[in-house]
């Protein structure tokens, strides 16, 4: 399995190139733009078959789980919080099962504990642990969830869920959640302002709630960005809420389209759903700033969505037959369509079919997307 990135690079989180000009001394320069998927290839630091990403605004954390697994880190402040200059193998991380990347923290789950480091400061041991019971028969912890709750991106750390919940899976975002349960029910709480929590309205939650709009159909995957929220059904259903001023939940973005229409890049641009229809647009045209409750998405009309993430405001699915669709804020070159116009459609990233490749997984950053891939001709009939 190889690993690629495209999008936001300023810290080096994709790679950095070494600019050996003469007369000028080795100097690490970053591309601050990666247009064109590229292989994540750090001397010394290649994911193996079984590795993983995690990742955030400024730094990627890279899950090593074969041998002796640990986690190896790269982008802002890398050489700081990790023992090697080039920003690989974090210290305290080996023997780690997983991994939770914030802007500010770095949490690592071990058979018996959970440590939180934070990334702002060089400290030889972690800034918040607790020790944790797992049973042997059960399944492992799953970041942020951990027994009896999970762990919120910044203090007080640990938060408790109710039993009740059965939490399966959760996603957060700097805002608000998403809880996935063992019978496939959708829960949300936190800020609700762009209608990211799903219930029809703009108000915030404190406790999880369910989503009504989705009971009675059981989904398998949750996933969360700045401001949106999306989920996979059983059956291979995509369904999307919340902030669509960039065209992350693949809905009509009148921002978007005026730009196209201008001939202008794409690139963020706030609308209200109230605004009136602009000169040259027809009035039966529906743009949508806000959907406040689960919208199916048709990504390909023959292929079922096996997993999707979220960035700030990008969005990433692949389907079961192994293509990548990206959609949303492109201006970093985060979609991988090798260039740096934004999209309200999901459009397939071409660059892993033309190479033969299957995408078998994909993690986004705030700023920038990170796929999985395996070397296998798949097409979608």
């Amino acid at each position: 399995m190889r690993w690629f990135g495209f999008g936001f690079n300023a810290f080096g989180q994709i790679y950095v190139r070494e600019k050996l000009i003469e007369g000028e001394c080795s100097d690490a320069v970053k591309e601050v733009k990666v247009i064109s998927p590229t292989e994540l290839t750090l001397a010394n630091c290649c994911l193996k078959t079984d590795g993983q990403i995690r990742a955030s605004w400024s730094r990627r954390a890279s899950l090593h789980l074969d041998g002796d697994s640990c986690v190896c880190l790269a982008g802002f402040g890398a050489a700081i919080i990790s023992n090697e200059s080039c920003g690989i193998s974090m210290k305290g991380s080996p023997g780690c099962k997983d991994a939770f990347i914030s802007e500010s923290y770095l949490t690592l789950a071990f058979a018996d504990r959970i440590e939180s480091w934070d990334l702002q400061k060089k400290e030889e041991t972690p800034s918040w642990s607790m020790e944790i019971k797992t049973e042997s028969s059960g399944p492992p912890v799953n970041l942020p969830l951990v027994p009896g709750g999970y762990i919120a991106t910044k203090p007080p750390f640990y938060r408790s869920l109710s039993p009740h919940l059965k939490a399966k899976s959760l996603a957060l975002s700097a805002e608000h959640a998403i809880l996935l349960s063992a019978s496939g029910a959708v829960y949300t709480w936190g800020l609700g302002s762009h209608g990211q929590l799903g219930h029809g309205g703009l108000a915030s939650e404190e406790e999880p709630r369910a989503v009504e709009a989705l009971w009675g159909m059981p989904m398998n995957c949750v996933a969360t960005g700045g401001w949106h929220s999306v989920c996979i059904s059983d059956g291979g259903d995509l369904y999307v809420w919340g902030w669509n001023e960039s065209g992350q939940l693949g809905l009509p973005s009148r921002g978007l389209r005026k730009k196209a229409q201008a001939g202008a890049p794409c690139q963020d641009a706030s609308t209200s759903p109230a605004e009136e229809p602009q000169e040259g647009e027809n009035h039966e045209d529906v743009f949508i700033s806000i959907q406040a409750f689960p919208a199916l998405l048709d990504i390909t009309p023959s292929c079922e969505i096996r997993t999707v993430s979220c960035g700030c405001r990008h969005t990433a699915a692949i389907t079961t037959t192994g293509d990548l669709y990206t959609w949303g804020w492109g201006d970093y070159g985060q979609l991988g369509h090798q260039t740096l116009i934004s999209s309200d459609e999901p459009q397939l990233v071409e660059f892993f079919r033309e190479q033969q490749m299957h995408v078998v997984d994909v993690v986004c950053g705030a700023w920038n997307t990170f796929a999985a891939v395996v070397k296998e001709e798949v097409a979608c009939s």
